[in-house]
């Protein structure tokens, strides 16, 4: 009996030496988390506030047709740009090997010139493409969108390579970079009457000079990437298959899906009331997306060590969502009492109408808030196909809740019911990541 309760004594007190371990990595690794995306979200806030400072600048300078065109340029850029990495860069987290990681992104590099090259060869259409959205000063501009794809693909795949190596710093150097060049340039052509395609060109020049300083001061970082071995690439392109080949149609779902309402909006109510609805989301949606897309990248690295040490993450989203659904919410609430005289204020009496149709897209931006950090975890647990099912449901409810305002001749009807569409769907979403977490969680006890 003696020598039972020794065992006992001796086994508990390797439990709590066991339990302390625990508790003291769980600490070091949660202020290892708030430090790093502290610094992503320092970096974001400084670029979202240049960005807002300028507004009220440059809505005197450009019209809305102006900011119609651009939403128009950057939306269809955006699609292309998936194709470009093939979504290649979400692998290069993954691997616990530095080649394999390597080998990914040269893989990612490979695919992007050849879309680069099919976009560009799409430059003698121009023409008849802007007349499919019935805007024809879009051909006149249309040869820098493969320098925008090329530059957005390149960026995707060293922000992930930052990631991998936790250097978080070198992402917000990016941002802040890419803020700071746009916002001058926008204000400088404008200020010179260069409005035609100004806002366009400035698109294009601010990641230009972004991803130059940001290479150029990181080569250090970058050092491991002169290597390029072929049989890594190939090896790394059939074990992470599941990313172009779900992953993909997903994303470019997803992105067709955001962009919808520009393109079925441009030839329906013209460039004036898509130059409205595009300063509505670069005001409403973008600031939440980068704040949002700086959670997710902290978060997407850690949830992904954690997993494969088999380490619980209940408590890391309970905490997230609860803390973000209340601070949203309150937020929200006094955005809608004073939206439409704010941007009147901010952009000028004629842009009232942004203010508006952010109270519409209010929904949709509460429930985005709440799935954008945590839409990793399709990725993570390998449920890329259920993924796209939601991606899918998406943009069919989307373009249902934009073709209701069309066919009724309703501007404001189209954006609400989208907004509503969107943030239905988007919630069903959500129960479903907290449902692979529940699951994940069971596999541990």
């Amino acid at each position: 009996m003696h020598f039972f309760l020794q065992k006992c004594m001796k086994y508990e007190k390797k439990v709590l030496t066991l339990q302390s371990e625990m508790r003291k990595k769980a600490r070091i690794w949660y202020s290892e988390l708030v430090r790093n995306t502290t610094k992503l979200l320092s970096a974001n806030v400084l670029a979202q506030v240049v960005g807002l400072l300028i507004y009220p600048l440059l809505t005197r300078m450009y019209s809305q047709d102006d900011f119609g065109l651009l939403s128009l340029f950057i939306s269809m850029g955006g699609v292309m740009a998936i194709f470009g990495t093939a979504e290649y860069q979400y692998a290069i987290v993954l691997p616990k090997s530095e080649k394999t990681a390597v080998g990914t992104f040269h893989l990612g590099v490979t695919i992007l010139c050849c879309v680069t090259l099919l976009v560009a060869g799409t430059i003698p259409f121009a023409h008849p493409i802007a007349e499919l959205f019935k805007a024809p000063a879009l051909a006149q501009w249309y040869w820098l969108l493969p320098i925008y794809v090329f530059l957005m693909g390149l960026w995707t795949l060293l922000n992930y390579w930052y990631s991998r190596h936790k250097l978080f710093g070198r992402i917000g150097t990016y941002q802040v970079t890419q803020s700071l060049t746009g916002a001058g340039a926008k204000a400088g052509f404008g200020a010179a009457g260069f409005t035609g395609g100004g806002l366009l060109v400035a698109s294009v020049l601010a990641p230009l000079t972004a991803v130059v300083v940001n290479v150029t001061t990181s080569l250090r970082a970058l050092r491991p990437l002169r290597s390029v071995s072929k049989s890594e690439m190939r090896e790394a392109g059939w074990t992470y298959r599941n990313f172009p080949c779900f992953s993909l149609p997903r994303a470019l779902v997803n992105n067709v899906s955001g962009n919808l309402g520009v393109w079925l909006l441009t030839p329906a109510f013209g460039l004036t009331n898509v130059g409205f609805y595009g300063m509505a989301v670069t005001l409403a949606y973008r600031p939440i997306n980068i704040i949002c897309n700086s959670i997710y990248q902290v978060l997407y690295q850690r949830v992904s060590e954690r997993v494969q040490q088999r380490f619980s993450i209940r408590h890391i989203f309970r905490n997230l969502l609860t803390k973000t659904a209340l601070i949203t919410g309150l937020a929200f609430v006094v955005l809608y009492v004073v939206l439409p005289a704010l941007c009147g204020w901010l952009l000028g009496d004629e842009w009232r109408e942004t203010g508006e149709i952010i109270r519409l897209i209010l929904p949709w931006l509460f429930f985005s808030m709440l799935v954008a950090p945590i839409c990793f975890l399709a990725d993570v647990f390998g449920k890329q196909r259920t993924g796209l099912v939601f991606e899918v449901l998406l943009v069919l409810a989307r373009a249902a809740g934009l073709m209701l305002g069309i066919w009724l001749h309703d501007f404001h009807l189209a954006i609400l019911s989208y907004s509503l569409c969107s943030a239905l769907v988007i919630a069903a979403q959500l129960v479903w990541y907290l449902s692979l977490v529940a699951r994940y969680e069971k596999t541990l006890s």
